[in-house]
């Protein structure tokens, strides 16, 4: 990796690391876009995956104060569930179908909800937040995005913005472990890729911390605007890259 590609790695990383200091997912939709023209695609799934653990984890740890095991502990149970179904699923269903689904709901639902000023928040107990864990998973499984249904359900119930990040953020980080491990199995950890998530993880702290400095200047209402801007961004990965292919 010479001088050039080295640096445009680092840089990225610590961007994806400052965005997931700040909102707590969607690194991976800022990463990806620099990682897949200089890594080879297994690469950039297991530093995705390795980066994220690290990254729910850590910022887990600093807002431990908003963690409640009962609150997260639906989603985490739907998910085992729903990671496996959703990985049965991707050989009866075309997943491209099911991304353009999921895009075109995810732009949707964040663009009506910039537009308005106040969300309804929607009140639910612990079985329906199960069940929305194991959809969560099955389009994790589906789509590898393991954390936009519960992002986008904690939005709807209007939680304060540290409880909604000790929610989806947790719930993130089982789904990455579970895939670490399907990629682990697969020989995906090759010595070069290790070698990388060493090099990079000083960038990917660096981002983290200053993400979480960031965060703490935020109050409710700016934080949801930025979940629902990433929300939005990442239903326009999702349906582009599908409709480009088409044509």
């Amino acid at each position: 990796m010479d001088g050039t590609v080295l640096s445009l790695f680092l840089v990225s990383t610590f961007a994806g690391g400052l965005t997931s200091g700040i909102a707590g997912f969607a690194a991976g939709l800022v990463v990806s876009g620099v990682w897949l023209h200089i890594l080879t695609p297994a690469q950039t799934a297991v530093l995705i995956v390795s980066y994220g653990i690290v990254n729910q984890s850590y910022t887990v740890w600093k807002l431990r104060h908003a963690f409640s095991w009962r609150r997260v502990g639906p989603f985490v149970i739907g998910g085992l569930v729903g990671v496996p179904l959703g990985t049965v699923l991707l050989t009866m269903i075309d997943p491209s179908i099911i991304r353009v689904c999921i895009g075109v709901l995810l732009i949707c639902f964040s663009t009506y909800n910039l537009a308005r000023p106040k969300i309804m928040p929607v009140s639910a107990g612990r079985a329906i937040d199960g069940g929305i864990g194991v959809l969560n998973g099955a389009v994790g499984g589906l789509t590898g995005l393991g954390g936009v249904v519960v992002t986008v359900w904690c939005q709807m119930r209007d939680w304060p913005k540290d409880v909604q990040r000790t929610v989806f953020q947790p719930v993130i980080a089982a789904t990455m472990a579970m895939t670490a491990v399907s990629l682990a199995i697969g020989g995906a950890y090759t010595m070069p890729t290790i070698k990388l998530l060493f090099i990079g993880l000083p960038a990917l702290l660096a981002g983290l911390w200053v993400g979480l400095k960031l965060y703490g200047r935020l109050d409710d209402v700016a934080f949801r605007r930025i979940i629902l801007v990433l929300l939005f961004f990442s239903g326009l990965t999702l349906v582009i890259p599908t409709i480009a292919k088409s044509f």
